[in-house]
């Protein structure tokens, strides 16, 4: 896919109608041959650009300036209820590795369903100094979650007010990623396409 073309389609895409609200743009990957429970994709994949600041909770030994922080201490106060509005009120979640086990008997019920479960891919830190923790944050401010539970693909890759540039850049690398994890590579491909939360998709050449 060629950089070129994907910014020819953010052109045309900024001709549609004009919203009052910063709308997202979406990546659209349609499979074919693609068996999703055999051949099941759970992708992460960490974007050039940043979309945005996402809402993070940690779970930690120890409160932290740096994200809103669980302690283990503070686990007991949590029942589904309570764990059901921290999975509405975060966007991701980070742990300090030694508290996993914890972690998973308090809040896995809900945070495993809702795809925001800490794993060794994203979220979970080996040490809870103010640099591992930083770098955490900015990998998952910065990193997409592409999972295959149907043949149709939508991943946010921008929002309307980055650049097209920015945005191009996005789109290769999340199209990079899930082209090189399918089996049969081209073969399993149907089209992919792009939009605005509230335009009509366009068509990008893949070839």
């Amino acid at each position: 896919m060629q950089k070129e073309k994907i910014l020819k389609a953010l052109e045309e895409l900024r001709k549609s109608e004009k919203r009052k609200f910063i709308q997202t743009a979406d990546l659209i990957v349609n499979l074919k041959n693609f068996d999703t429970k055999k051949n099941a994709l759970s992708l992460i994949v960490e974007l050039p650009h940043k979309i945005k600041d996402k809402k993070i909770c940690g779970f930690l030994t120890k409160k932290s300036e740096l994200v809103d922080t669980i302690t283990k201490e503070e686990f007991s106060r949590y029942d589904i209820k309570e764990v059901k509005k921290l999975v509405n009120k975060y966007d991701a979640f980070i742990s300090f590795a030694a508290l996993m086990p914890a972690v998973a008997t308090t809040f896995g019920k809900v945070l495993g369903p809702a795809g925001k479960m800490p794993s060794p891919k994203l979220g979970m830190l080996m040490k809870e100094d103010d640099k591992s923790i930083k770098e955490i944050i900015d990998k998952a401010n910065k990193s997409v979650k592409v999972n295959t539970k149907e043949p149709s693909l939508k991943i946010s890759i921008g929002k309307e007010n980055m650049k097209d540039d920015d945005i191009a850049e996005n789109v290769l690398s999340v199209y990079t990623t899930v082209f090189d994890a399918l089996p049969r590579k081209k073969e399993q491909l149907r089209s992919v396409l792009i939009k605005f939360t509230m335009s009509k998709p366009i068509k990008l050449d893949i070839n």
